[in-house]
């Protein structure tokens, strides 16, 4: 696995335990309407994730487009798909979400070097 995808999920999952831990009931709350929005229902859990991956990129936050671009991964998306979400995300935001773009490109260049499961 990419050296940058493992440290991103190694961190992630570690700091939700820490979190899920200190049994805050408005954050498990928050953690469990996270979870049951993306599941699968109307729309396809892979049609969710690039809503996600789309509006994360439009808020500008590097962790939410990783975590997205994953969850796209996982779902099966191609680079012609998610460059499209790119499209989209640079339309909607303007030239502000470049940036983000690039290390959006780069991530998902990585999670493209993984095996395929």
């Amino acid at each position: 696995m990419s050296k940058s995808v493992e440290e991103f999920n190694a961190y992630r999952s570690k700091m939700n335990e820490v979190i899920l831990e200190k049994d805050n009931l408005v954050l498990k709350r928050l953690f469990n309407l996270d979870a049951n929005t993306y599941a699968e229902g109307a729309l396809s859990v892979k049609t969710k994730e690039l809503l996600g991956l789309v509006a994360s990129m439009v808020l500008r936050c590097d962790d939410c487009i990783k975590y997205h671009l994953g969850k796209c991964f996982e779902q099966g998306c191609n680079t012609t798909e998610i460059y499209e979400v790119f499209a989209v995300a640079n339309i909607v935001g303007g030239t502000i979400v470049i940036p983000h773009t690039r290390r959006a490109a780069e991530y998902w260049e990585e999670l493209n070097q993984l095996p395929k499961t």
